[in-house]
């Protein structure tokens, strides 16, 4: 019986080990967003890169600018339907309000 729970264990441990590095390599297809991207220039496509932002997120986030005539400040992204403060959390970084992204800059 003791043989038998060695062995589980083993088992068990092979598939955690497999999970773990599956689960890696899932987040590492998705590109993490380089430099900072201008809220008040960047294109719906631009903004789906953030982490958390789909292209309906993205959407919404592009009307609200054009409607609002622009972003004040990067705060102001939470007015935002869908953007709550932990996802505001974790995109807040990613953003500026005059930086060119590096992308916009390499199309110039």
């Amino acid at each position: 019986m003791p043989k038998l729970y060695r062995v589980v264990a083993a088992s068990l441990a092979v598939v955690l080990a497999v999970l773990m590095t599956t689960g890696a390599a899932v987040a590492a297809t998705q590109p993490a967003p380089t430099g900072k991207l201008n809220l008040n220039a960047a294109s719906a496509q631009q903004l789906e890169e953030l982490p958390g932002v789909g292209p309906k997120l993205a959407a919404r986030i592009v009307e609200y600018r054009q409607k609002s005539g622009g972003f004040k400040s990067v705060q102001e992204l939470m007015n935002v339907n869908g953007i709550g403060e932990k996802n505001f959390e974790k995109i807040q970084g990613f953003l500026s309000l005059g930086e060119a992204s590096p992308k916009a800059n390499a199309t110039k």
